[in-house]
């Protein structure tokens, strides 16, 4: 026994090593790399299927389906009374019904209880004034006296004036709200003119000027839609989008339209969550936050597509050095036994197997 070795004697370890050395173990490993390489292609393949959808409403309820439950619906309503978010906490409660999941009764009651204070007519009033001088909407009261100062170009021309001020005052003025007050004043225009088939564009530019005051217009969209306006060909992606804003506003309310604005970075997006409001309605706004943006884009699959196929060639480059190992091998075997053959002749005294002819 050799003490190098292992203790393992020096038959069993040459045994061992002709084991490890033969071909059929190659040839195992190849059809392993093979099976995982077929793997890797289809599951690529069904990546690539899931990235190219553009169905959000298909999106965002395979997001409902892996992460929405009782726990975390419960979660954020409590998170939405504390903030004294009773639009959001009554998009949790609507959400938990049409996905069948029960809910503490105390707390549907203290949602109900809240929405009854919201919904009194002096807070109304008192939020349909502020909307109408500040120009800021926060919620469907707010939001009708905003719209209802710019229907009437009073809201238009105070913003471009303010910021006009600004601009000649040498302060901070914001180019963006001036412009869209611009673009608001035409859009009344043609509001009256066409007896109100704009509408929703005229609401939904009033909630993009809301979300770019209060900060929550996402830069990426700004700067999406600022690069479409240049552009000749392009100059209708602002009425789009206001377009989109306003639908949004119609089926889900205010506070949807300016969470919409916030996660969406192109337009392409708000029209992909005009749809989504479109089916789930007051439920939006309770997607939006699970959700962001994954909501209606499926960002994962593109990774999950390279990984896939990262796999299937790293399997590929597998097969294809098993085979070429259990090539080697066949023949190294096989000129092996032909020297050994020859060998064992020559003791014997018989004649030489000859070498087979190229």
């Amino acid at each position: 026994m050799d003490i190098r070795s292992g203790g393992v004697a020096p038959e069993n370890r040459g045994r061992r090593i002709g084991a490890v050395r033969h071909p059929a173990l190659a040839l195992v490993a190849a059809l392993c790399f093979a099976f995982a390489a077929v793997a890797g292609i289809r599951g690529g393949i069904d990546a690539r299927a899931r990235a190219a959808e553009d169905d959000p409403v298909k999106i965002s309820d395979l997001a409902l389906e892996q992460a929405f439950n009782r726990e975390v619906a419960e979660r954020e309503i409590s998170a939405a009374l504390a903030a004294g978010d009773v639009d959001l906490a009554q998009s949790f409660v609507a959400l938990s019904a049409d996905r069948n999941v029960a809910l503490d009764r105390g707390l549907t009651g203290k949602v109900d209880a809240a929405a009854a204070v919201q919904a009194s007519a002096s807070n109304t009033a008192g939020r349909f004034v502020r909307g109408l001088w500040t120009g800021e909407p926060k919620d469907l009261a707010s939001l009708a006296g905003t719209a209802f100062g710019d229907l009437f170009v009073f809201g238009d021309i105070r913003d471009a004036a303010r910021e006009g001020t600004r601009y000649l005052m040498g302060e901070h003025a914001d180019p963006w709200i001036f412009g869209l007050a611009g673009v608001g004043i035409a859009i009344t225009a043609a509001t009256y003119g066409t007896a109100g088939l704009t509408a929703p564009e005229r609401i939904g530019l009033s909630v993009i000027k809301a979300a770019r005051k209060t900060g929550r217009l996402n830069p990426r969209l700004a700067v999406s839609v600022a690069r479409e306006v240049v552009k000749v060909e392009e100059a209708g992606g602002l009425v789009e989008l206001a377009e989109n804003a306003g639908r949004v506003e119609t089926k889900a309310g205010t506070q949807a339209a300016l969470d919409s604005l916030a996660v969406a970075e192109s337009p392409q997006d708000m029209s992909r969550l005009a749809r989504l409001t479109a089916a789930k309605g007051g439920k939006t706004r309770a997607i939006i936050k699970l959700f962001g943006r994954a909501a209606i884009v499926l960002t994962a699959s593109a990774f999950d597509l390279a990984v896939w196929l990262l796999w299937a060639a790293f399997a590929l480059f597998g097969f294809c050095s098993s085979c070429k190992t259990a090539v080697e091998r066949m023949t190294q075997r096989a000129l092996d036994r032909r020297k050994w053959r020859g060998a064992r002749a020559m003791e014997l005294g018989l004649p030489a197997v000859p070498a087979p002819a190229v």
